[in-house]
């Protein structure tokens, strides 16, 4: 029987049609309301026959047919179907159990109304109308332009979808905005063509459209709607808009601050379109008409600095401006390369700036940051070295570099002696200062040779020896402007130590002499606290006697005596 592709529906009351005039009339015949099925185009279809409800049992046969006189076929109760020769349905057609009429292949020459016809005691017709229907092609653009000016009605495209039933339905968009026919700015018109073999529609619509200045890079689609599908969108449609200039500007591609020696490109640019393909770039009242939107000042120089300007070719009252500042660093400093200086000597450094902005100057020497320098009074052996002087202001740095040499002459500045440790070695230190570099010589042969970096001027060199006898030692220095001696008396270390044994036995004598002295003068203190102690006690003796058979009570007198008496001898 093949797939089955259909679907049936009863209408509400109000809506099914009265039943067919065209159908045969009998006295008999009853006739129920017109039902519908629908059925997809190209493929099969069933259509019930009293919606299913015929029980074979109960009836003598059924006969389907369409229109008046249209026989299809008749099924006789437990008997097979006899087919009529109709074309049109001789090889498409078969029933069903439940007497369902089933159409293969069905076109739209089968919508139309067919009737079932049951014989029992009565006859009995049920028409049903079937309906077919066929999806829509995807949408398809042709006719298209690709530019629209502004304020002027430009048809942009035709959108058209075929081999529909029903007719399917086209909406234009705008950015996903319903377009609406207005007749002015707006306008849309439909057509509708029938295929005459198939009876499938096409519809096709033409969308005029007055574009604005919104409408760049705007999006425009057409969309297919069918009752029995879902809604197909076009790929989106964009359109060049045109339209006058109205503005230029005048813009600096390159990034600043500008300095002298660079390049500076200016670009012109109008807000028509399409825009224009030649330009007017006015450079120091110089008029310059060049084939594109770009201009490159090269190797500017303060002079560069002003006000560039440029416009239409064919309007040149319309036209844009800009400032270009170009900033300038000028650095004089007095010293460079390389300077020498004798020690001693007074050293200044000026400095000139000339600046298009407020300058920040920075000194150096080697990797120290200098707070300033301007004038030293005195200069010593540290002070040479690499200087640098940094100027810098927006966008412009200068460096300014010299080396200082301070030179003299060598000069010892300390000749010393010690002795090695717990060996019989003695170690000679001679520290001397000059430029260039000078060189120390001993009078002497040593071991153990060393020398120190030669750091601001200075350095220091030691030596090792072995005295046998009493030496002189001289250390010479000497450099290209000059050269010094100084010499130190060196004696053996025995002889070192009979000094150290005499001065230390000189040292105890001196300690034995102090300890003498110190007892002598304890004895005496000694003595001395006894001998008062001795006259102490006489005097207390005598003034303390009484003599027998004087009277216990004396007179006034000698009572104030006594007392007096009494009052001394507490003192003391």
């Amino acid at each position: 029987m093949g797939r089955l592709s259909a679907s049936y529906s009863r209408p509400p009351a109000e809506h099914r049609p009265a039943p067919a005039t065209h159908l045969p009339t009998c006295s008999s015949c009853r006739v129920s309301g017109l039902e519908s099925v629908t059925g997809k185009y190209g493929e099969t279809v069933e259509i019930p026959c009293n919606d299913g409800r015929v029980v074979e049992a109960d009836v003598n046969f059924v006969k389907w047919k369409y229109d008046i006189d249209g026989k299809i076929l008749v099924k006789p109760v437990n008997q097979n179907a006899t087919i009529s020769d109709d074309v049109n349905y001789k090889s498409r057609v078969s029933i069903k159990k439940d007497f369902s009429l089933v159409i293969r292949q069905v076109t739209m020459a089968d919508q139309k109304t067919f009737t079932c016809m049951v014989v029992k005691e009565d006859i009995f017709e049920y028409p049903v109308q079937l309906v077919i229907y066929k999806l829509p092609s995807q949408p398809k653009i042709t006719n298209q332009t690709t530019a629209m000016a502004v304020g002027k009605l430009t048809t942009l495209a035709e959108c058209r979808t075929e081999g529909a039933n029903p007719a399917a339905n086209i909406t234009w968009f705008k950015n996903k905005t319903p377009l609406i026919s207005d007749g002015a700015a707006i306008k849309i018109s439909r057509t509708v063509d029938v295929d005459k073999e198939t009876g499938l529609s096409a519809t096709t619509s033409s969308l005029e459209y007055t574009a604005v200045k919104g409408d760049i890079n705007a999006n425009f689609t057409c969309q297919i709607q069918h009752i029995r599908s879902a809604n197909m969108d076009s790929s989106p449609l964009t359109f060049t808009v045109n339209y006058p200039t109205e503005k230029v500007i005048l813009e600096v591609v390159s990034q600043g601050p500008f300095k002298e020696g660079d390049n500076v490109t200016l670009k012109c640019m109008a807000d028509g379109n399409p825009p224009p393909p030649s330009y007017i770039f006015y450079v120091k009242g110089e008029k310059k008409t060049v084939k594109s939107n770009t201009y490159t000042l090269t190797n500017v120089t303060r002079e560069s600095t002003g006000e560039y300007k440029c416009s239409l070719v064919d309007s040149e009252d319309m036209a844009a401006s800009v400032t270009i500042t170009v900033e300038y660093l000028d650095v004089v400093i007095s010293a460079t390369g390389r300077i020498f200086k004798g020690l001693g000597e007074s050293f200044e450094v000026t400095l000139e700036v000339k600046s298009s902005r407020t300058t920040q100057t920075s000194w150096r020497k080697g990797n120290m940051k200098l707070d300033s320098l301007s004038k030293i009074s005195t200069l010593k052996y540290s002070d040479s070295g690499v200087y640098e002087c940094v100027v810098s202001m927006a966008g412009l740095k200068k460096t300014q570099t010299f080396e200082l040499t301070v030179q003299g002459s060598p000069v010892i500045k300390e000749l010393t002696k010690k002795r090695g440790t717990g060996t019989v070695n003695k170690v000679l230190t001679c520290e001397a200062e000059g430029f260039p570099k000078p060189t120390v010589q001993w009078s002497v042969n040593g071991t153990d040779v060393v020398e120190s970096a030669y750091v601001d001027g200075k350095v220091i060199n030691r030596i090792t020896i072995v005295p046998k006898v009493n030496l002189t030692v001289s250390c010479m220095v000497s450099n290209s402007l000059g050269s010094v001696n100084k010499s130190i008396n060196v004696s053996p270390l025995v002889e070192d130590l009979e000094i150290a044994k005499q001065d230390q036995k000189d040292d105890y004598s001196d300690q034995t002499a102090l300890a003498i002295g110190i007892v002598f003068g304890l004895m005496v203190a000694v003595l001395a606290i006894a001998l008062a102690y001795w006259l102490y006690m006489k005097k207390f003796s005598r003034q303390g006697s009484w003599k027998t058979g004087e009277k216990e009570d004396g007179s006034a007198e000698e009572s104030k005596k006594l007392e007096e008496n009494q009052s001394q001898k507490a003192d003391v």
